[in-house]
């Protein structure tokens, strides 16, 4: 599996990253053992968890797997996340120095480990100010905690804004950001795209399959059936199946990731997967598998080399809305083309 740099350290990490929130739920512990060997031996070295998936379990669960192998813990990059609230009062939760002191200790309890190697603010928090949150992250750089810290959920404003933060007062920087990124969401590519390249932000974008969705398991006017990545209700999750099933750019974008499957004899998951470890800034990208089988075909597109054809087709279909100002042909967008065309 291809590596690289884990945003602008110089830690390197595997393209696909097992992301763990099925651990303890969808997945029981025996399965995600075996997820956790299955991605080991096919080459991956990153895995993403978080102290609010199944409750703490998932970090627990991958705590007890590496008792197991006690080897793989200088092998491996083991990242979490905190933000939200596990229990407790009002100062259970947010990016406080208080809450992630805690939730910090906490969460390298459960993992068994002395040192996070990435650690993850879960999504931004407009009570506590800022600076308070990067002089934490900085202090549990200093004292070992952990090596690494990153974003997850951030606009594009709250990223800058941080990174700028951290380099004026001599913090350490971030490294990463996760946001929603797939063939059906692709709207962080306005503005938060261009602030991590920006700043050498690296992403590690979550539901790359779109919820299912770019796998093919959803067919047009027809509700699903049965366990998926957030459980029996296929509603759940950032869009609702029928705003999602009436936008006929869904099956466009399906029928095009289907005939680039079909063209390279793979699956639809291993083509949409591929598109996204293809875009600007993407470190890895984060894999949801349930089960032994759906991370076996995810793995496989590791292998998949999309043609300059296939991803422009791609990119053509999928082509995000984008107002007018200030992004596109009018007002400062066209100055600056006139500008640039005149040089």
């Amino acid at each position: 599996m291809e590596y690289r740099k884990l945003g602008n350290s110089g830690t390197v990490v595997t393209a696909y990253c097992l992301g763990t929130m099925t651990f303890g739920a969808e997945s029981d512990e025996a399965t995600s053992f075996a997820l956790l060997d299955d991605y080991v031996a096919g080459g991956g070295n990153f895995i993403d968890t978080a102290d609010v998936y199944s409750a703490g379990e998932s970090e627990a669960i991958i705590g007890r797997w590496l008792k197991t192998k006690p080897s793989a813990v200088d092998d491996l990059v083991i990242a979490t996340k905190g933000r939200f609230p596990m229990g407790g009062g009002p100062n259970h939760v947010g990016l406080s120095r208080k809450h992630l002191g805690a939730a910090l200790d906490a969460s390298l309890k459960r993992l068994g480990v002395e040192q996070i190697d990435l650690y993850q603010m879960h999504a931004w928090d407009a009570l506590t100010p800022l600076e308070e949150t990067l002089r934490f992250l900085d202090d549990s750089v200093s004292n070992g905690k952990i090596a690494y810290y990153g974003f997850s959920n951030f606009l594009g404003w709250h990223l800058s804004k941080a990174v700028w933060m951290a380099k004026a007062n001599g913090y350490t920087a971030p490294v990463t950001l996760q946001p929603q990124y797939n063939l059906l969401v692709r709207d962080i590519e306005h503005e938060i795209v261009p602030a991590s390249l920006d700043a050498g932000i690296g992403l590690l974008p979550w539901s790359p399959l779109g919820g299912g969705w770019l796998s093919g398991k959803y067919k047009r006017d027809q509700m699903p059936t049965g366990a998926t990545r957030l459980g029996e209700n296929p509603k759940r999750g950032m869009e609702a199946f029928d705003a999602r099933n009436a936008n006929p750019v869904t099956w466009a974008v399906i029928g095009k990731v289907q005939d680039i499957a079909e063209a390279h004899g793979v699956s639809m998951a291993q083509v949409a997967l591929a598109w996204v470890a293809a875009q600007p800034a993407v470190t890895s990208v984060i894999l949801g598998a349930r089960t032994r089988e759906q991370l076996a075909d995810n793995l496989g597109a590791a292998k998949l080399v999309l043609t300059a054809e296939d991803l422009a087709g791609l990119d053509a279909v999928s082509k995000p809305e984008m107002a007018d100002y200030p992004y596109g042909t009018g007002g400062m967008g066209q100055r600056h083309r006139k500008i640039e065309g005149g040089r």
